[in-house]
């Protein structure tokens, strides 16, 4: 049976039910991305791959338009050397990329409706892609990628993206932490010695603020949108830049699923994490910090530590957390997930060059962790 193929470029060209049923049991659902449209990071353009049959909704997968530059994945001296060729020549180091997946989730959402054979869809996800490409082509847009697929959907991409000439790279992990856990001080017992002490010892600092846990942040916007502009500044490795308005769309638009975490010092906030709940997970999403107060209340670990212990009282078996810092999540109990990013250009020439810089610019030449999970699934 023949299928209309689409491509949507807003959220509400769906129904929250027919979205939500391809993705079943999907913390960043359909009113995640219509948040995300609302108030998120500028300069990217939403899109959404859709196909149907009968009119039925049966495959559907965000997207997005953006001008991506090439050296987003590095960093340290070389990053600043190429800061430096930006600022002088920017059309050398940036080019318009239309790519499978959001620049806000954490990763790829590919979704199907719940008849569709899994033998169908490497097939269905074939049209998606073609669609994709040709309205690509049609608009301006030489590089066409894929951000963050995860291992567990690779059955499904890897042949198409075989076919599609399409170069790998490793993506940022997913760090999740599994707490089969009675009491918060049972998972302690399941760290090192060392580490158990070093946790103990940073606990301390947690006697000198205040922790607080909302569902609105209407009132506190601004100060959440400082820490948050403090971590991003902090941050050698940073995709998109999200307005100040994001977290209370987000918060708004998902209630009762997201939470804030808020740290006080006296009338001070020092600290917050942004978190979406979902049957058995917990998604600590966003971190900000006043870099001033880090080290005197080890910000880092310690609000690490308030969340797992919210997740054993609360039931809740599975945390991740965000995208960053692999060596200590792995200390403190994690398991990584891997990602993948593709890409291709339409031009072969460039095509050819732009496997050569993936070589210097691959996420696994700066981290060891995420080199050692590459190298695992290689």
């Amino acid at each position: 049976m023949a299928c209309d193929s689409t491509i949507a470029t807003s959220i509400h060209a769906f129904s929250p039910e027919e979205w939500n049923r391809c993705f079943p049991g999907e913390a960043e659902d359909w009113s995640f991305y219509s948040a995300c449209e609302a108030a998120g990071p500028p300069d990217f353009t939403w899109f959404y791959v859709a196909l149907r049959e009968e009119g039925r909704l049966i495959a559907v997968a965000p997207a997005f338009g953006t001008t991506y530059r090439l050296d987003t994945t590095l960093q340290g001296p070389l990053r600043r050397l190429t800061d430096r060729l930006y600022r002088l020549m920017p059309g050398l180091m940036s080019m318009r990329m239309l790519a499978f997946g959001s620049p806000v989730a954490e990763t790829c959402h590919l979704g199907f409706a719940p008849h569709v054979a899994p033998a169908r869809r490497g097939e269905l996800l074939g049209a998606m892609m073609a669609a994709l490409q040709a309205y690509g082509h049609r608009n301006g847009y030489h590089l066409i990628a894929v951000k963050d697929v995860p291992e567990r959907d690779m059955p499904v991409w890897r042949d198409r993206l075989a076919e599609g000439g399409y170069t790998r790279l490793s993506g940022l992990p997913t760090a999740c932490l599994d707490l089969p856990y009675a009491s918060f001080e049972d998972y302690l017992a399941s760290l090192s010695k060392a580490t158990r002490k070093d946790m103990r010892r940073k606990m301390k600092a947690l006697d000198e603020l205040r922790i607080e846990q909302r569902r609105t942040i209407d009132d506190i916007v601004p100060a959440i949108e400082d820490l948050y502009q403090q971590t991003v500044a902090h941050s050698e490795l940073q995709f998109e830049h999200l307005p100040g308005a994001y977290f209370d769309e987000v918060t708004r638009q998902m209630a009762p699923r997201t939470s804030v975490m808020l740290y006080w010092a006296g009338n001070r906030l020092v600290a917050f994490n942004f978190m979406i709940e979902s049957d058995g997970r917990l998604i600590d999403k966003y971190i900000g910090m006043d870099y001033d107060a880090v080290r005197r209340y080890n910000l880092y670990f310690n609000s690490w530590l308030v969340n797992v212990r919210y997740c054993i009282e609360a039931g809740i078996p599975i945390y991740q957390s965000g995208q960053a810092f692999y060596g200590p999540k792995l200390r403190l109990g994690c398991r990584l997930h891997a990602n993948w990013q593709y890409f291709r250009h339409r031009n072969a020439v460039l095509n050819a060059t732009l496997r050569l810089v993936a070589r210097v610019v691959a996420l696994d030449r700066f981290d060891p962790a995420i080199a050692e999970l590459t190298k695992a699934a290689a």
